[in-house]
């Protein structure tokens, strides 16, 4: 599989190689080891979510608070979807820099999404579903949400009508008010940099 950086630094854009011949194809979804090596930090499964959604459906941006933090492997296994990371990071160089991908299982590509970074997706077909990789169980009370649509952000969502979204994302706060609040983690250097020439970021 080939790793590659996006222009969030720590999170990655994993695209297997796949196999096919007439009975159909295959392909290694995961290999924690190479992932470990190309992060520089260890990835050991610790639970496994799914959810299900209608098209133009918007779920995010989710984070979870460090302690006890959170990484995520993420890949879409039915339907279709547009992913965004985002760098909620207090500190970081590239605060409020985004990589967005569409992910589908024809392609099998997935993203890893490092501690302190954001997640949200937005559904392009019906009956979307996205497999989620944790690194940690869930434990009540730590989960972080963003407004998707903050405009401090300003992510490149894509949707032509209004998304269909839960009351929770849609009263989530703005990205500068999680910060004066302290739910961001702080920038941790995680010793790999990712390189863009133009890395979108929070507008003052």
């Amino acid at each position: 599989m080939h790793i590659a950086d996006t222009a969030v630094p720590g999170a990655y854009l994993v695209t297997p190689r796949r196999h096919i011949d007439e009975r159909g194809d295959f392909f290694e979804g995961l290999r924690t080891e190479l992932l470990e090596a190309r992060t520089g930090h260890p990835f050991a499964p610790r639970q496994i979510n799914y959810s299900t959604s209608r098209r133009n459906t918007l779920r995010g941006v989710h984070g979870v608070t460090i302690p006890p933090g959170q990484a995520k492997y993420v890949t879409c296994v039915r339907g279709a979807l547009r992913d965004i990371v985002v760098d909620l990071r207090v500190g970081s160089p590239t605060f409020g820099a985004y990589a967005t991908h569409e992910l589908d299982p024809a392609s099998g590509t997935a993203v890893y999404v490092p501690e302190g970074v954001g997640h949200g997706f937005l559904t392009l077909t019906d009956d979307t579903t996205i497999c989620y990789v944790l690194s940690t169980a869930h434990v009540p009370g730590t989960q972080i949400d963003i407004d998707p649509l903050d405009p401090d952000l300003a992510l490149p969502w894509g949707f032509t009508e209004p998304p269909l979204m839960s009351a929770k994302d849609a009263a989530a706060p703005g990205v500068r008010e999680a910060e004066a609040r302290g739910l961001l983690a702080p920038w941790r250097e995680t010793g790999r940099e990712a390189h863009t020439s133009d890395p979108r970021k929070v507008r003052p």
